[in-house]
């Protein structure tokens, strides 16, 4: 809150005083009861018995500080009266930013409701503009809370959406994105704004982004509340994927998200659902019924039913260079591809729905619901991996099959037209599988959080990153190495191993992964994290990845990235939020105030922002320098908390970075810090005595595993289509 007086702040006194001011001011021009004043300054049961008069002293304060006994020579002035029961703020309302905003939000929706979209957004775009942050921010800073700043708030919120609802007609889908991505992030439950949102990511050709909002906001009020989105916001999402032309932009005037009629026309019902009768898929093609023509036929009233399942998606990817890039001949792998998808369902309970293209999609508990549905068909995506995820050839193209797989959670509709019929299945989760599958990597299984919650008791989950969509399953709990998919799990093992023997005798210790390029080092290093995050209680785990010199990064990245991930700093903080907090994990650790802003001038350059990301300014310091104190820091990190560090292709680090990593596992003392380095051959070219012959120092050697050459991979597909009969591949 701020008063000025011909542009210069007057003092309002203390938070009494100002807290007085600001509850007479959101009722201005009214009486308020002096009751009423001191349940808002105190609460209604904790009043001091000396409440009224403290009250009549914070009056006579404003009164002495704000001049306003003017008021007897000029009527027309603001004036805090004594009125019966309690007292009154007259103030002309253009002259308090809350009753201008009001006055323009009135103007701005009358134009936008008579069809003027470019005034309205005009004069909402000036309301607006009048908010510097929360309402009363610093009444509410010293513990005010009073309902009607949070009426404000929320009407706020209310003319953000008429502002984009008027972009949106105007067609600035682009100018309000961001604005738009900022508000549903804070306030998820606010359908109006994440219908504004799917619009404008459609409109932008984003439509795939526009999907996954409604199953992000649908999954939170599905768990917060219970509730599934409005149907103005359901149908918003089946115009979307029918991609109907009333979703382009609309003549001037309209208001809203737009939505389309409650019943669409058959053959886009037909569209909008992803599965066609059970059991009736074959690879490469549609399973949607044909539609009957005629009106001969009379028309069967379906018998409908609600069910809870879940739902498994997967894709597979061949690559051309397989079979030379001929189309048939592709299609007929992908034939092979999809029956063994179809086998591996069915070796765990489900049914495949339907194989469209590469994608396939498979139902647990359709028939026959229990309480072990999730886990089957995370159990049924992970074998599916298992036996897919395959590569042919040689070299960083060896890739010739992958495939992706996501697994959700929800109620269905049945709809059967006659008992001997096989059921259509039409539900929001079918669009919210496919919307996951979308964001899953290669080679990689994710999940819903309700279906991790159902099934963790019998499957490994991680969480990479909480931004991303879904928790990605590691395999089961029953498994010795499901982690390292069974490539590397020996070498896995001994990782472990050095993980727990660090945790019992509290010392340092440097595993060097060498391998040449193929051999699986980055996976096996990822896989190491991921364990180190589920499994190995109490230890901390930061990553780091050296870049190659022709990335334009300097040289201390990796250390910097370690660095930031300890102190918490994420990818998107600025310079004083990243400072800030470089300064709280070092005064965390050492008590010394003189020690402490050492270490944090000499640490400063490697939490320095730029234009191209790291920007490094030594000033009068020396990389050496600076790599010392970020060691020192590690060490007494590694005191506090077991530390595990995970740096990839550090064959590519800059000498002075490798005389630092080496010497982390070298001091003694220094608590439990393992240091796992990823590196090819050319480390020990470099540096021939590289952890050789020191005491806490491993080297892992891993050979380039067998890959399945392109016939194998060939035969192992076309036998899957000879099983059931069809015609063999001829290439």
């Amino acid at each position: 809150m701020e008063v000025l007086d011909q542009g210069k702040a007057v003092g309002l006194g203390g938070t009494k005083q100002r807290a007085t001011l600001g509850f007479l001011l959101l009722q201005a021009n009214k009486v308020v009861a002096t009751s009423q004043l001191m349940n808002a300054l105190w609460g209604v049961d904790d009043a001091p018995t000396t409440a009224r008069k403290i009250l009549q002293n914070a009056v006579y304060g404003l009164r002495g500080s704000l001049f306003l006994g003017q008021a007897e020579r000029d009527p027309g002035a603001a004036a805090l009266l004594t009125q019966p029961p309690g007292y009154m703020m007259r103030v002309d309302p253009d002259q308090v930013d809350l009753y201008l905003f009001q006055k323009w939000v009135s103007q701005g929706r009358e134009q936008l409701a008579g069809g003027a979209p470019e005034s309205a957004s005009s004069l909402l775009s000036d309301a607006l503009a009048l908010w510097r942050g929360p309402a009363l921010a610093d009444l509410v800073e010293a513990g005010i809370q009073w309902p009607e700043l949070a009426a404000v708030e929320n009407t706020r919120l209310e003319v953000m959406e008429d502002y984009f609802d008027a972009q949106l007609a105007c067609g600035r889908h682009h100018s309000v994105l961001v604005e738009l991505e900022t508000m549903v992030q804070a306030e998820p439950l606010r359908e109006r704004s994440c219908g504004q949102l799917m619009l404008a990511l459609y409109r932008y050709g984003r439509q795939a982004d526009a999907l996954n909002v409604y199953s992000r906001v649908r999954s939170v009020l599905v768990e917060s509340l219970g509730l599934e989105p409005g149907h103005a916001l359901q149908q918003l999402q089946q115009a979307i994927l029918i991609q109907d032309p009333a979703l382009t932009l609309a003549e001037s005037g309209t208001r809203g998200p737009i939505v389309v009629a409650a019943e669409a026309p058959p053959a886009a019902q037909e569209r909008r659902s992803f599965g066609g009768p059970v059991g009736s898929s074959q690879g490469g093609g549609s399973t949607v019924p044909e539609q009957r023509t005629g009106s001969a036929v009379p028309e069967q009233r379906a018998a409908s039913e609600r069910r809870r399942v879940s739902v498994v998606s997967v894709r597979t990817r061949l690559a051309p260079s397989l079979v030379g890039g001929a189309a048939q001949d592709l299609d007929a792998l992908l034939e092979g591809a999809g029956q063994l998808v179809r086998e591996q369902v069915e070796r765990f309970g489900g049914t495949v729905m339907a194989t469209i293209g590469s994608v396939s999609l498979a139902l647990f508990g359709l028939d026959e619901p229990g309480d072990d549905d999730a886990r089957r068909a995370v159990l049924a995506a992970l074998a599916i991996r298992d036996v897919l995820d395959v590569s042919a050839g040689s070299g960083p193209e060896a890739a010739q099959l992958t495939v992706q797989c996501a697994v959700t959670n929800g109620e269905v509709l049945l709809r059967r037209r006659g008992p001997e019929d096989a059921p259509t299945v039409v539900g929001t989760v079918l669009d919210e599988s496919q919307a996951l599958l979308s964001e899953v990597p290669a080679g990689a299984v994710r999940v819903s959080d309700a279906v991790r919650r159902a099934s963790e008791d019998a499957v490994l989950y991680w969480l990479s990153d909480p931004a991303s969509a879904g928790w990605q399953a590691l395999g089961g709990r029953d498994e010795e190495h499901t982690e390292a998919g069974g490539t590397e799990a020996y070498e896995l093992d001994i990782l472990r191993g050095l993980v727990k023997r660090g945790q019992h005798r509290g010392v340092p210790h440097l595993v060097t992964v060498l391998g040449e390029a193929g051999t699986g080092k980055s996976r096996l290093l990822r896989d190491f994290e991921r364990w180190v995050t589920v499994r190995a209680g109490g230890s901390r785990v930061l990553t780091a990845r050296v870049p190659t010199p022709a990335e334009g990064v300097c040289f201390l990245v990796a250390p910097a990235q370690i660095l930031e991930a300890y102190c918490g700093i994420r990818a998107g903080d600025d310079e004083a939020t990243a400072q800030a907090a470089l300064t709280r994990a070092v005064r965390s650790l050492f008590q010394s105030e003189r020690t402490s802003e050492l270490l944090i001038s000499r640490l400063r350059p490697l939490v320095a922002k730029g234009d191209t990301g790291l920007d490094i300014h030594y000033g009068e310091m020396c990389p050496t320098e600076v790599l010392d104190a970020w060691g020192q820091l590690l060490q007494e990190a590694a005191r506090q908390e077991p530390l595990v560090l995970c740096i990839d292709d550090l064959h590519r680090a800059d000498d002075v970075v490798l005389d630092a990593v080496e010497e982390l596992a070298e001091t003694a003392g220094s608590g439990p810090l393992l240091v796992v380095a990823g590196a090819g051959p050319e480390l020990l070219l470099r540096r021939p005595s590289w952890s050789g012959g020191k005491s806490h120092a491993t080297t892992v050697t891993l050979g380039r595993p067998e890959r399945v050459s392109n016939e194998q991979l060939v035969e192992l597909l076309l036998s899957a289509t000879r099983s059931e009969g069809t015609e063999s591949f001829t290439g």
